[in-house]
């Protein structure tokens, strides 16, 4: 392949690119236009406009032909991408097609995408706790990783920036291992949720949660100044909330770095790789392939901020190679594409509680409570390392529940009636970070724009398989305390990636001999490279990642901006 320049240089040239506009990348633009910084955002997929772009979002179910099922035939020709959370008739078009873009699965991976401009910040399962300090220490301290070159403390403050910004419900409540920040008033617990908290609490001493969401409940000034509103509770939300219920970077912080007036969002831009300049020693730009016209445009500036998605920002890091990275940008060490991680989310509980039959609850909650970690914390207390949360909920079952041998008028009063309440339980447990769980490029087989295609090579270990059955055994334990019935179980040995929170391989650390980041998100060898998205993980931790990318971008975001104007980068 040929590289050349479609225009001329000085009209492809910012202050600042960002590769991906999902979560994290919607973050980078908004702090950086914010600070004057003209800012081009590279998005390899379609354009989305918030409420011009959501088809489905006020659609009832009998609009949908097949009623908000996919065909058999739709699921054979993409048997990875229907089995995400999520997708369905409704949301199908946030979602890739499998053939449209292919991997290389040497071990089980299903990769979760959305190529779009959002990302999968449109279809996001939306939790929001904040770390606990437990997390950033317990892989050195306890010895199952490195350490990492930050604390809760450095990341406190920008968690609140976060939190204020995009809207955040929960409580205060004190809980040492998921730390309070600053929340909307929550989603109220409904009676049986109430009563397990409770039994939990007093059984066992552990804590369960209003978990933190990120639902507007009680509109603030800053909100509506994004034309945000409250969150109805419709709980429709992957397909596009029309109210700005949720936060996704296409109703909140895209639309906000476009106000200022020095935002450029280029849809359709396959990113090939990131460009070094030899003589000046650092990347000057980005080298893109026009998803449409196959034409390859570079795009120049002082500071690239990498958000393509974990394992998108580590393939487009292998693949920018010059005489100085002949091994891929900043991987001198050999590490890159290395010690990728995900979340275990194989094991659940259900089961059927008696009672209750005067109550209900108003609306369709769209967030769930949650149990907070309570393995591992200050000691390794378990014969595995690293720790779990635990999402929850109770329900009542259908309507139209025993109906089936009813007509007429007994067919109206029994649907009158709901069903008995439901309960269970589901792990999102840490996994650790090994050397051996990687991703890299394949030697022989590229994409349609000639791209090498990624490599996958991730699997659980025992360490994983004894977190599962001491979740399966305490949650049962924890429901059986609370008076449920018809207890099961299941592991569902689903391969890593269908969790959504693959994370690592271009991992923060203090040491360049075994990192690839410093503690700013700033490549070692390559100081105007920031990598903010999960590809920056040091490790897991058990809590929802997506704010703390969120977090980590604002945080480096404000310091490239400072480092510019000191003439630093």
């Amino acid at each position: 392949m040929s590289y050349f320049n479609i225009d001329a240089k000085e009209q492809n040239t910012y202050d600042a690119i960002v590769i991906g506009s999902g979560i994290s990348g919607g973050w980078a633009a908004k702090e950086l236009c914010e600070h004057g910084l003209k800012t081009l955002v590279l998005e390899r997929g379609r354009n989305v406009v918030h409420n011009q772009d959501y088809p489905t979002a006020n659609k009832n179910p009998w609009e949908f032909p097949y009623r908000g099922r996919v065909t058999a035939a739709y699921k054979s020709e993409n048997p990875l991408i229907s089995k995400a959370a999520g997708f369905s008739e409704d949301t199908q078009h946030f979602f890739i097609k499998d053939s449209d873009h292919p991997y290389i699965q040497e071990k089980p991976f299903d990769w979760i995408r959305g190529y779009q401009v959002g990302g999968k910040s449109i279809t996001w399962g939306r939790a929001c706790q904040r770390w606990s300090p437990y997390e950033f220490t317990s892989p050195e301290r306890l010895g199952y990783g490195i350490d990492w070159p930050i604390r809760y403390e450095d990341v406190a403050p920008w968690y609140s920036h976060v939190e204020e910004f995009i809207g955040v419900c929960g409580n205060k409540d004190g809980v040492e291992s998921m730390p309070d920040g600053e929340f909307l008033p929550p989603f109220e617990l409904n009676c049986v949720e109430a009563h397990i908290q409770k039994s939990i609490k007093e059984n066992f001493g552990r804590y369960l949660v209003h978990a933190r969401w990120a639902h507007i409940t009680q509109p603030k000034e800053i909100h509506l100044k994004q034309g945000r509103g409250k969150c109805m509770a419709r709980n429709l939300c992957m397909r596009g909330c029309p109210f700005g219920g949720y936060f996704s970077s296409v109703s909140s912080t895209l639309p906000w770095a476009e106000r200022t007036g020095n935002l450029t969002i280029r849809p359709h831009s396959v990113v090939h790789s990131i460009i070094y300049d030899e003589k000046k020693g650092k990347a000057s730009g980005v080298r893109i392939i026009d998803a449409n016209t196959n034409e390859v445009i570079e795009y120049f500036a002082r500071i690239i901020f990498v958000n393509a998605s974990a394992l998108n920002s580590n393939l487009v890091l292998l693949n920018s190679k010059s005489n100085r990275f002949p091994n891929g940008l900043g991987n001198d060490n050999g590490l890159l594409g290395k010690y990728v991680a995900f979340h275990n989310y194989r094991a659940s509980v259900g089961a059927e509680m008696d009672g209750f039959e005067d109550k209900y609850y108003f609306g369709r909650n769209p967030s769930e409570p949650i149990i907070a970690n309570y393995r591992n914390l200050k000691k390794q207390e378990m014969e595995y390392v690293g720790g779990f949360t635990t999402f929850m909920g109770a329900s009542r079952e259908g309507w139209w529940g025993n109906t089936e041998n009813e007509i007429g008028e007994a067919l109206k009063a029994k649907a009158q009636q709901p069903g008995g309440w439901t309960t269970y339980m589901y792990m999102q447990g840490e996994t650790i970070p090994k050397e051996s769980n990687h991703v890299r490029l394949s030697e022989t087989e590229k994409d349609q724009w000639g791209i090498p295609l990624l490599v996958t090579s991730v699997d659980y270990d025992d360490n994983d398989d004894k977190m599962v059955k001491d979740f399966i055994e305490q949650s049962s334990l924890m429901l059986e305390k609370a008076g449920a019935k018809n207890i099961s179980h299941y592991d569902s040995h689903q391969a890593p990636g269908l969790d959504i929170h693959e994370m690592g391989g271009c991992r923060m650390g203090n040491d360049p001999k075994n990192s690839l980041l410093n503690k700013w998100n700033q490549l070692h060898h390559c100081k105007n490279v920031f990598v903010t998205d999960g590809a920056c993980m040091t490790s897991t931790g058990n809590q929802s990642p997506s704010i703390l990318y969120m977090a980590l971008t604002a945080r480096a975001a404000n310091y490239a901006v400072e480092e510019m104007e000191k003439g630093n980068l």
